[in-house]
């Protein structure tokens, strides 16, 4: 007869008594903020019940909150924890309003949530951390650089009254590194590790045999690869000619690597020579041929001739110099006509060999992983023909015209695999991390991935209930063999890591202070060149009152709104008609990074904003964040050009900031300085002012073709109406500093050609 833990707040007879489970459980209680490390289907989430529901009975009337990375995860784990324990849980995404994800959070003591869900309601201020006695961290190996998981631990331990934070993952990574920056980013102060060969695990663990199933290129195929490895090849020749390479065996990382310092020395250089865009090109072409080999190696026919399909439709003159070459072409003749006589990667072929296999033994179970969606519409595609019970999941981000699954569908696609409504789950990596799908006999790789952490959870998809069985399908000759390898290189250096870390003596993190963290004062500068400025820092670090800010709702997901908060600044999202961030009625701030700055120069965004911020305040002003604003493909002269008119044409002030943390202390300093003496009421705008008489006129005007502001003031002073304008002639319009033979036909073409004509063209164009 089996045991289970008995427990007031656990459902009875739910919970297996695993000793080795319960031991975990107590370490963490004792040990305060740890990271379990264990491979998957050993119980981690159950040790997370069983801390859960000792804290909850500990601390009456307190929450706990499991977030993990995604919502199939989410729901899985509601389900799991209203299994397990008595008490009231409920899920948080995004996908609930927030009325109601408020409502949520108030009727129940347990919480799974996703956490930029729970990031976006804590900025807003919808709820806080002040009651929640225990946090979840699952696949807690996400928490490095600006994952919503770093500002959940830093802002946990700030507001909550008996903060405990557990961090769950079968897989911390191969980098010594990175294993310390997730330990100090979430506050782990202590590391245990499971594994099958721990005497207390192995009676519970099923062995997994792994079965490396290797196939042969095509001749198709072959010759395929021999023209697009030549068109790399003379690229890349190319590359190390001009000095950009030092050898022609490269990967993608160096190409990237080689793009990153090119795009340095344009931005150095106040005229760049033309050579430094010729190489961006050529680079941007090889990676393009690179991915097109990766393809072709690891995936096949079908998903190589979508991808040629998506690239001749770019407009770039990388993508349109690899259509006209001289070996890329006939490579793309070829995939087109393979495609059309039905040629596949043969490891299709022996998928569905191993499936009708598997098929034939009672009750089996199995799961397809592949990289791109492409290939599992083609497998999915196969595997109908051959009367093979098979179901897509995937994510729920829009595909080459193809929406995605939605919470639902997906919750419903995993319970159907799970009651045997199928007997084969075709999936993309959106399957890798914690889903719930027990009693699966097979897992197949249609091609190994270079990550030890995707291979690892891959693999945990299988001997659950019983000994389970892998296949690895490898093209020989591929990189398929070597992202193989690279994974399980990498999987034994983790290992070795994690054997000498544990527990973490050899990892230095810095021991925690609690109370410094929970007392943290907004940053103060050492030095300021006006004593006034020190008189307000003092004033507002003395005083109860923080400054406020009002931040666009479109703000709610950057770092700079997590910053700001951290630096106790009251933060007060909206949605504001003009600018990003408004700290007075006179200023408001326009944040651009680098890169935004030139998009929004390429699709003349930036005149406009600038334009209705200088109409709305009196006081506008532009953060520019980041230090590569000349890295990109846009002469330096045309971003000079576009920071000098908003300096001198618009007379707003530009601030440069380095970091999303640089432009929060900024736009802090800055409210400081407005709201020191006396905080006024804000009159936030959510409304742009309505335009007038003369502004609807230029307005209309602006929108002929070709005409900017300037033309439209010139054209309005000299006809002195819209009317007048659009019954001028071409002669007439000629008159206008400005305005030269081409605007003026196309003017007049805007406005004499006969809309029905025009629409009947489109429509023949159509047809044809």
């Amino acid at each position: 007869m089996e045991k289970y833990i008995s427990h007031p707040l656990i459902q009875p007879n739910k919970v297996e008594a695993r000793l080795y489970q319960q031991l975990l459980a107590a370490d963490v209680l004792k040990k305060g903020n740890t990271m379990i490390v264990a491979p998957t289907a050993l119980g981690k989430t159950i040790v997370a019940a069983l801390v859960g529901a000792d804290r909850l009975y500990r601390y009456k009337g307190s929450k706990i909150v499991i977030v993990a990375p995604s919502k199939p995860l989410v729901i899985q784990h509601e389900e799991s924890f209203r299994e397990f324990l008595t008490l009231t849980s409920t899920t948080l995404t995004g996908a609930i309003k927030g009325e109601e994800r408020l409502k949520r959070w108030e009727d129940s003591q347990i919480i799974c949530a996703t956490p930029q869900t729970i990031e976006s309601d804590l900025i807003k201020g919808i709820y806080d951390f002040k009651d929640v006695s225990l946090l979840v961290f699952d696949e807690c190996h996400r928490g490095v650089g600006s994952y919503s998981y770093v500002y959940l631990a830093s802002r946990y331990l700030q507001e909550s009254q008996d903060p405990l934070i557990l961090g769950l993952t079968a897989s911390p990574g191969s980098d010594k590194e990175k294993i310390k920056c997730v330990c100090e980013n979430l506050f782990i102060q202590e590391v245990i590790i499971k594994s099958e060969d721990d005497p207390d695990v192995s009676p519970y663990f099923n062995p997994i045999e792994i079965e490396w199933v290797s196939v042969e290129l095509g001749e198709d195929l072959k010759r395929i690869k021999d023209h697009l490895n030549k068109a790399l090849k003379h690229r890349l020749k190319m590359l190390k000619n001009m000095d950009i390479l030092p050898t022609i065996s490269v990967s993608k990382k160096d190409l990237l690597q080689a793009r990153s310092k090119v795009q340095n020395r344009i931005a150095r250089s106040t005229n760049p020579p033309k050579e430094c865009y010729k190489a961006i090109s050529i680079i941007a072409a090889s990676i393009n041929v690179q991915h097109a080999l990766e393809l072709l190696e690891t995936q096949g026919i079908n998903t190589l001739q979508q991808y040629f399909l998506r690239l001749k439709k770019k407009n770039t003159k990388a993508a349109k110099g690899l259509i006209m070459d001289a070996d890329f072409a006939p490579a793309m003749i070829l995939t087109r006509k393979a495609y059309q006589m039905g040629v596949e990667h043969p490891k299709l072929d022996k998928l569905i060999k191993i499936l009708n296999n598997e098929m034939e033994k009672e009750s089996s179970k199995i799961i397809v992983f592949t990289q791109f969606r492409d290939t599992l519409e083609n497998i999915y595609q196969r595997c109908q023909k051959e009367n093979i019970n098979a179901v897509k999941f995937f994510g729920q981000g829009k595909r080459n015209g193809e929406k995605g699954l939605t919470q639902k569908q997906q919750k419903d696609i995993i319970k159907g695999f799970r009651m045997g409504n199928y007997d084969v789950l075709l999936s993309t990596s959106v399957a890798e991390e914690g889903i719930d799908i027990p009693a699966v006999d097979l897992v197949v790789l249609y091609e190994p991935v270079p990550s030890e952490i995707r291979m690892i959870q891959r693999r945990g998809r299988t001997g659950r209930k019983q000994s389970g069985r892998m296949m690895v399908l490898i093209a020989k000759g591929t990189r398929d063999e070597g992202y193989y390898w690279s994974s399980v290189h990498k999987e034994r250096r983790m290992k070795e890591e994690l054997g000498k870390s544990s527990p973490l003596k050899n990892l230095e993190i810095k021991p925690i202070n609690l109370d410094n963290i929970k007392s943290r004062a907004p940053v103060k500068e050492n030095t300021s060149v006006l004593e006034e400025e020190i008189i307000n820092e003092k004033e507002f670090s003395s005083s109860e009152d923080k400054p406020v800010v009002y931040a666009d709702s479109r703000e709610v997901n950057s770092r700079v709104l997590r910053e700001l908060t951290q630096l106790g600044v009251e933060v007060v999202v909206k949605p504001l008609a003009v600018a990003d961030y408004q700290v007075s009625d006179d200023v408001a701030l326009e944040r651009k990074t680098a890169s935004d700055f030139v998009s929004s120069i390429a699709d003349k965004r930036l005149h406009k904003q600038v334009k209705e911020m200088v109409e709305e305040f009196n006081k506008p002003l532009m953060i520019l964040e980041g230090d590569n604003l000349y890295s990109g493909f846009m002469n330096p002269n045309a971003i000079r050009g576009a920071l000098a008119s908003v300096a001198v044409d618009f007379r707003i002030p530009i601030l440069p900031t380095r970091s999303p943390e640089d432009t929060a202390a900024m736009i802090r300093r800055i409210a400081i300085r407005e709201q020191t003496h006396n905080k006024p009421e804000i009159q936030v705008r959510t409304e742009k002012k309505p335009l007038t008489l003369w502004e609807q006129q230029l307005f209309i005007v602006e929108s002929l073709p070709n005409v900017g502001p300037v033309n439209a003031r010139k054209l309005l002073e000299e006809f002195g109406s819209v009317k007048e304008i659009i019954n001028a002639s071409q002669e007439d319009l000629q008159r206008v500093d400005g305005i030269g033979k081409k605007i003026a036909r196309n003017i007049n073409k805007v406005v004499e050609i006969g809309f029905k004509k025009i629409k009947k063209e489109k429509d023949q164009k159509l047809i044809d």
